[in-house]
């Protein structure tokens, strides 16, 4: 066992790449449900070993892959979701299937892409080239616009449209963004490749054309805040959400969003550390407080319960924007706790909407009542989800929140006061659908499902521990990188 863990550790990045792009080409030739769902479960869990490996063994940085202190945060979250929703995808798809959503074909695509998505988001996450962590994000873009359309009805095929012709425009905003990263790094470290690697770029920051900084700076985070779901550049969002497969709102909203501020973040730190640029800072908090507001309101006039959580989406990622661009470290560790329980609440809510759904037959709020009395575990299930993700204690959200408000009152006191009134407004929201939805008479027929509640449960409870007691080597692991991002 013991030289098992070795080896995996010694290889642990070329693993976590290669599991599931090699997962993803045998999907595509296996027949059978049962075996694809597993496969693409235990494919999922190695991904997960692997990155855990790399508290173990951290290898060197190299010309096109970097593992350091700020992308493990990511990677363990993206392969722990991207696990857990597997293992939820296996139940869902099951059920489409039968009822004859899904064919057989669609089935092997289903689950082909959905390792492709997470080889994509993995490869984003540790390229060290800033042209590969463009081409991977582009990537997982174009799949994750294949998997909103599967269904092949009208509006999943307009969903797709509009979110491939929007990430369209926000991928070339970033593109442009990276190459004048790269006319800006040409003069100080000379033409080819070493202008494009993160390690070197860095290391030269202070160097660097600052008007050039500047301006790709803001083609970046345009570009990439679009990926992230920041307003105004929001609107394929919720249509995603609402028409593709609920695993892929999961995915969507508990990883691929955070692998786009991956990429800002990136930037940021460029910025930061060189004297001439401008400070990236307010530019992010800006865009965080304006989602943050007009995704409170919008919460008010959604009539989908998959829209809702896909404006609620919107509402914390401008959460998390606002905190990175206040800055410092209690608002860094802040944002780095929120990105995190954001994630697991987030996956965890559209694990027991994507059940409703089934069970229901609809997505509109209007059809949805009484869902604690009709379908106890998934009503409660979801109650304790809107509960978490609304900032109610003593789960893991309200502690990240808490310490949002704080470290603005302390820097920029004038902005605790949208922030606050920000977070009661999408508060108000989620507490009054809640209430619809939870509670009273049930609503409508109702339709067998086989629920899987593990991943909904797993998710919960690591949000609630979250909540009442953060271990020490994690609040020491946060606290460093919060220090790294300035």
């Amino acid at each position: 066992m013991s030289e098992a863990i070795d080896w995996i550790a010694a290889n642990n990045v070329a693993l976590i790449l290669a599991i599931p792009f090699a997962t993803s080409l045998l999907l595509l030739c296996l027949p059978g449900y049962r075996l694809s769902a597993r496969l693409n479960a235990g494919s999922a869990f190695l991904t997960l070993l692997s990155a855990l490996s790399l508290f173990i063994h951290k290898p060197a940085p190299g010309s096109y892959l970097l593992v350091d202190d700020l992308n493990i945060v990511f990677i363990v979250l993206n392969t722990l979701v991207g696990f857990t929703t597997s293992v939820f995808s296996a139940s869902y798809i099951a059920h489409e299937l039968e009822i004859g959503r899904l064919t057989t074909v669609q089935l092997r695509f289903y689950h082909a892409m959905y390792q492709i998505l997470l080889f994509a988001m993995n490869l984003a996450l540790l390229a060290n080239n800033i042209g590969l962590m463009w081409v991977a994000i582009e990537l997982a873009t174009l799949t994750t616009v294949l998997m909103v359309g599967i269904y092949q009805t009208h509006e999943a095929l307009e969903a797709a449209w509009k979110y491939f012709i929007l990430g369209s425009v926000g991928i070339a905003l970033a593109l442009f963004g990276t190459i004048l990263v790269y006319m800006a790094a040409r003069p100080v470290v000379g033409e080819g490749p070493d202008g494009m690697i993160w390690t070197v770029l860095i290391g030269h920051a202070a160097a660097l054309d600052p008007a050039l900084l500047n301006l790709a700076f803001v083609f970046l985070l345009l570009g990439y805040g679009t990926k992230v779901g920041l307003a105004p550049l929001h609107a394929w969002l919720p249509d995603a959400h609402a028409e593709g497969p609920t695993p892929i709102s999961a995915v969507l909203s508990g990883l691929l969003l955070n692998v786009a501020l991956h990429a800002v973040l990136r930037f940021k730190l460029l910025l930061a550390a060189n004297p001439g640029a401008i400070a990236p800072g307010p530019l992010m908090a800006t865009m965080g407080l304006v989602s943050l507001i007009f995704a409170g309101f919008m919460l008010y006039r959604r009539r989908d319960i998959k829209r809702l959580f896909a404006y609620s989406s919107i509402e914390h990622m401008g959460i998390i924007a606002f905190a990175f661009g206040i800055g410092g470290p209690l608002a860094n560790f802040a944002g780095l706790l929120h990105m995190t329980m954001h994630s697991l609440t987030k996956s965890a809510i559209f694990f027991a909407v994507g059940h409703i759904a089934q069970a229901k037959g609809t997505q509109k709020l209007a059809d949805l009542r009484g869902l604690t009395v009709s379908h106890p575990l998934l009503g409660w299930g979801l109650v304790a989800g809107v509960v978490a993700i609304a900032g109610m204690p003593p789960f893991g959200i309200f502690m990240s929140e808490f310490l949002v408000v704080s470290s603005t009152f302390a820097r920029q006191p004038l902005l605790a006061i949208p922030l606050v009134i920000g977070l009661l407004v999408a508060f108000g929201a989620l507490m009054l659908r809640l209430q619809g939805v939870a509670f009273g008479e049930p609503s409508g027929h109702s339709e067998p499902v086989k629920a899987s509640y593990l991943p909904l449960a797993t998710h919960l409870m690591l949000v609630l521990i979250a909540g009442i007691y953060l271990p020490p080597p994690l609040v020491a692991w946060f606290q460093h990188v919060a220090r790294l991002l300035h």
